[in-house]
């Protein structure tokens, strides 16, 4: 049995674990990390890359790495991670899940109390052997209990639709305060993320005190992990944990940069820092002799704003959705980011759903909050017959819904354009949902993968190219049917769906509901730089789903996507001379 993609990632995720709880250099550390990200990302089979010799294209896989990757794909183990689990055991990664405990704490418990898994911890927690460690103590030994316990309640990562709100509230929360002069959320949620660990706001201001105990005693506080001068933690209710700094203004720049991360960008960022002459924290840039030491002497330079950090390492303002060390860095310095696409761009939405199938509102209120929002044209596109859970249209509803769709679109007369359409569903066998003849009666035809998604990688790449080269069918939605946390992404060969995409001038769709965020940005990316036309769409199924839309455009962001890349950014008369082309 060959190790797949995921499962080749997962050894060099759990190798860059282990390589930090020995305390080997960061750099060897992020090597293994950025190349089980880059693996995760990598849209076709390693065995068909590297057979083609190409490995080394992936980004962060080099030389070393590709003959790890090829070794696995040879021999199904890594001899690397055998000796490194042979040095440090497993459990300690799964020991560094727990609140508080980092690389340090988990091979301390392991070098005084030989605790190698989360159990053998909790054992010695419970007879009261950890606060007798250095640096432990009861509260420290709770602390660990109490991480264990909250470890056990876990489900995973927190989905970004409800991370986000949640820290919203918290950071409008504080806010009120009048001590509060500024904050801002930071972490992977600021990044854009589709999958939260934890949150981390950032308040200035002159006086914690008060920002703290506002804080730690919301209604919503499940626990208090930590309650500090200028730093506490809690655990929410609903499992999440959130963490909140207060700093000083003058420090504000240094310090959202740095606690918004990535580790890798943020490694990138003190490399040039010290070409410059400086030492790059959390607090300041602190100027160096040419040994790279301190100079205590020297004034420090504290920066007000994230801009002002960036222009001072001669950089271009990098927006935290790129801060992944995936190019950035080296556009920044040649003054080539990109400039993203922003909610403003946006003139319309080409896939939503009525009461006609699954729907909650009519095809009118839907008219109306889209003209709320600022909409141009939008697409009302239920879904087809196959899919009866959602109350699919037969062919004769689907012609009866276009005719309303007129109708109500003559009604509202320049307000906004409705077009007529559909989103089909991709049958088992490869086929389409309705005939041609049906299909060229529409204005727009949406084809998505709802059914048969377990299929093998020659199955469901033949289903999308089958749908890409219908000459009826203007996009595909959400292309690669994930879902969180539940549903993984389709396998597909990403190589020939865009490649065909091109060819047929197929639009693939961004879906910005949270729950699927698909395509996700390192395929949009992709898409982008090869010419695929891209839409970003909310695929709402009632009003309040319309305003997923900045959902989705953080995912294309993330992506490095541009207005110019995407189509219903385009006027509506521009779109319809597309449409007229294509049919």
């Amino acid at each position: 049995m060959s190790l797949s993609n995921r499962e080749i990632a997962d050894i060099f995720e759990r190798c860059a674990d282990m390589l930090q709880i020995r305390g080997d250099n960061i750099h060897r550390v992020l090597s293994y990390r950025r190349a089980s990200e880059s693996i995760r990302a990598v849209p076709r089979d390693l065995r068909a890359i590297a057979s083609e010799s190409g490995l080394t294209d992936i980004s962060y896989v080099g030389k070393t790495i590709a003959s790890k990757i090829d070794e696995m794909l040879e021999t199904d183990q890594l001899e690397f991670y055998e000796r490194l689990k042979s040095e440090i055991p497993e459990g300690l990664v799964d020991i560094m899940h727990i609140n508080g405990v980092g690389p340090k704490k988990a091979k301390l418990f392991w070098d005084k109390l030989d605790i190698a898994s989360v159990p053998e911890l909790q054992t010695a927690a419970v007879a009261g052997k950890l606060a007798e460690l250095p640096g432990m103590g009861v509260k420290s030994q709770q602390k660990i209990l109490d991480g264990i316990e909250a470890l056990s309640r876990q489900t995973g990562r927190t989905n970004i639709g409800d991370a986000l709100p949640a820290a919203q509230l918290i950071l409008d929360l504080l806010l009120e305060l009048p001590q509060a002069e500024r904050g801002a959320l930071a972490g992977s949620i600021r990044r854009g993320r589709e999958t939260i660990g934890d949150v981390d706001i950032l308040i200035a201001s002159a006086d914690a005190a008060p920002i703290m105990h506002r804080f730690v005693s919301m209604e919503n506080v499940a626990r208090v992990l930590g309650h500090g001068p200028t730093k506490s933690s809690v655990e929410l209710l609903t499992g999440l944990q959130v963490d909140v700094r207060v700093l000083e203004r003058a420090r504000w720049g240094t310090a959202l940069n740095y606690f918004t991360g990535s580790l890798a960008h943020n490694v990138k960022m003190r490399q040039i820092a010290l070409e410059r002459g400086f030492s790059l924290n959390e607090h300041a840039l602190s100027p160096v002799d040419e040994d790279k030491n301190i100079i205590e002497s020297a004034k420090k330079i504290l920066c007000e704003s994230e801009e002002a950090l960036y222009a001072r390492l001669g950089l271009q303002y990098v927006p935290p959705e790129l801060r992944e060390d995936s190019g950035e860095i080296e556009a920044a310095r040649a003054n080539q980011l990109p400039t993203l696409i922003a909610l403003e761009d946006i003139k319309a939405d080409l896939h939503m759903h009525t009461t006609w199938s699954d729907g909650k509102h009519t095809i009118r209120e839907m008219a109306e909050a889209c003209i709320e929002r600022g909409r141009q044209y939008m697409v009302i596109t239920d879904h087809s017959r196959s899919l009866g859970i959602a109350n699919g249209l037969s062919i004769e509803r689907l012609l009866a819904q276009a005719e309303e769709v007129r109708q109500i679109n003559a009604e509202m007369g320049d307000r906004i354009q409705i077009l007529a359409g559909v989103e089909m569903d991709i049958k088992a066998d490869g086929e389409m949902d309705y005939p041609d003849e049906i299909l060229t009666q529409l204005d727009f035809v949406i084809a998505s993968l709802h059914s048969g998604l377990g299929q093998k990688r020659e199955q469901i790449t033949r289903r999308l190219l089958n749908a890409i080269r219908n000459p009826h069918v203007d996009m595909i939605g959400h292309p690669s049917a994930r879902q969180f946390p539940n549903r993984e992404a389709v396998d597909a060969d990403w190589d020939e769906v865009l490649a065909a995409a091109k060819e047929h001038d197929t639009i693939l769709e961004i879906n910005a509901n949270p729950l699927r965020l698909d395509l996700k940005p390192e395929l949009a990316r992709l898409a982008k730089d090869r010419g695929v036309p891209l839409a970003i769409n909310t695929d709402a199924h009632r009003i309040s789903h319309l305003d997923l839309m900045p959902y989705g455009l953080t995912n294309a962001r993330r992506g490095w996507v541009e207005a110019k890349h995407v189509m219903n950014t385009w006027s509506f008369d521009r779109f319809k001379a597309w449409l007229a082309n294509r049919h």
